[in-house]
């Protein structure tokens, strides 16, 4: 899904309990343990879409699917998960119960007949008892504004766009209300950008998007110019290099001033998630990796591991895809 799968996984991140709280039924006393961290990071690092919960006491673990719309190779795609999924709890925890894991898709954009609330991919012989997996869907496109806002969080407030009666009066109110909810400037622009690629995947043709840039720009004069989505920061990355290197006249120049700049916006996406910026060891690691799995590849274990997850994936042999 490119800037939407990047830009989701990013806010569910920095707002966990937001995202359980309106996955799991009400009234049911819930703790966000945090983000599945395995052994099996390195190999399927999607298990960073698995949270650990403690509902009424009982250890679950919730894992949040999202998907431009419901295809059918969604149903393969939950049920291959969910063995990489079910394979890192057991090596986590030898000898233990697996907790019971719950799949949810949350579906951006579809067909207008209303999608059924759950799916299933079955594997056993036809005529058989069932065997495979069921999981639940959250067709968040189906829903009204009022219904997302009710959620109670700026986190589905993004996808307000999205929604069948989304308007230029409605999304105003949208935008106000992250306005005033936003702790920071800095998460300001994460869920006004946010909300700009959900305008952009626009199921109804509301085409509400240069609407909503103007709304943003009356509300923060040049916030949104100064925070581009990080997919575009690594190609404006990519290009400031060559330029630099056609200047110097010189294909080593070249290949320098693209790494220079890569490894600068890569570097600063690194500090954001550690807390401090890479030292020699790690910056090398991040440009080599970009250079062998490309950019996008390094962008996406910076968003998706955490700590100590990402040190260890950086001092890694690389390998290549």
């Amino acid at each position: 899904m490119g800037d939407a799968d990047i830009t989701l996984r990013h806010l569910a991140r920095r707002h966990p309990g937001d995202l359980v709280r309106a996955l799991v039924p009400e009234g049911e006393p819930i703790e966000v343990l945090g983000w599945v961290d395995s052994q099996v990071t390195h190999i399927e690092r999607r298990l960073d879409k698995a949270l650990r919960l403690r509902i009424d006491g009982e250890p679950r673990v919730l894992h949040v699917e999202f998907c431009f719309a419901l295809r059918d190779d969604v149903p393969d795609r939950v049920f291959e998960y969910l063995g990489f999924l079910f394979a890192a709890l057991r090596l986590d925890a030898p000898g233990e119960p697996v907790p019971p894991i719950e799949s949810v898709a949350v579906v951006l954009s579809g067909r207008r007949r209303r999608l059924p609330r759950t799916e299933k991919r079955r594997t056993a012989w036809p005529g058989r008892p069932f065997s495979g997996t069921h999981f639940r869907v959250d067709a968040v496109y189906q829903r009204t504004v009022s219904e997302l806002r009710a959620r109670g969080s700026v986190l589905w407030l993004v996808f307000a766009p999205l929604a069948r009666d989304a308007t230029e009066a409605a999304l105003r109110e949208v935008v106000a209300d992250i306005h005033a909810a936003a702790n920071t400037a800095e998460e300001r622009a994460e869920l006004y950008t946010a909300l700009l690629v959900m305008a952009t995947i626009d199921p109804w043709g509301h085409n509400l998007r240069k609407e909503l840039i103007k709304m943003m720009e009356d509300k923060e004069e040049g916030l949104l110019r100064r925070t581009p989505i990080i997919g575009e920061m690594i190609i404006e990355a990519e290009q400031r290099g060559e330029q630099r290197g056609e200047q110097r006249g010189e294909q080593r120049g070249q290949e320098r001033g693209k790494q220079e700049a890569i490894a600068e916006l890569l570097g600063r996406l690194f500090a954001r998630r550690l807390g401090r910026r890479p030292n020699a060891e790690e910056e090398r690691s991040i440009i080599e990796r970009a250079r062998v799995l490309g950019p996008g590849e390094v962008e996406d274990a910076l968003l998706d591991l955490e700590g100590e997850a990402l040190v260890r994936w950086l001092a890694e042999p690389i390998r290549s895809s």
